[in-house]
């Protein structure tokens, strides 16, 4: 399940991308504008900022505003940043394996090669998929 770190970090990008010729925005009217809290947010996108995708101002008309173009901007990255794996299990792993502790055989175990297909699927659509993707897909009826 997608954490609500993550779901407010895509939410956030994507208000940022959506805003892109505008001044630098507040924290506090990201956070109004997709209800989400101030607090929380804040950390959010400092983690961002940290990570090289935000640029912050301080001080009068300070905010923060996109360090990357929408569409360079993947999911895949946005959600290591924020929850880590992208696999469910830690033996399937790309960037963050190690041993499952009651694995006896990591070669035969159906569990881990399970996973593996599911961890390939979720990298497929996640690395394709950028913030301006998903900003068209907001134009677009369910």
């Amino acid at each position: 399940m997608l954490s609500k770190k993550t779901k407010y970090a895509i939410k956030a990008l994507v208000v940022l991308g959506k805003n892109l010729s505008q001044p630098p925005m507040q924290i506090a009217r990201i956070a109004e504008e997709e209800h989400i809290p101030k607090k929380f947010l804040e950390q959010i996108l400092l983690d961002l900022r940290n990570a090289g995708y935000l640029y912050s101002k301080k001080g009068a008309g300070g905010g923060y505003s996109l360090n990357k173009n929408p569409e360079d901007i993947y999911l895949v990255d946005i959600l290591r940043i924020t929850d880590g794996p992208i696999a469910m299990v830690p033996c399937a792993s790309l960037k963050f394996y190690h041993k499952c502790e009651e694995c006896h055989d990591e070669l035969t175990c159906g569990i881990r090669k399970a996973f593996i297909d599911v961890r390939d699927a979720s990298l497929k659509v996640l690395s394709e998929t950028s913030i301006a993707d998903i900003i068209e897909r907001e134009k677009l009826p369910a």
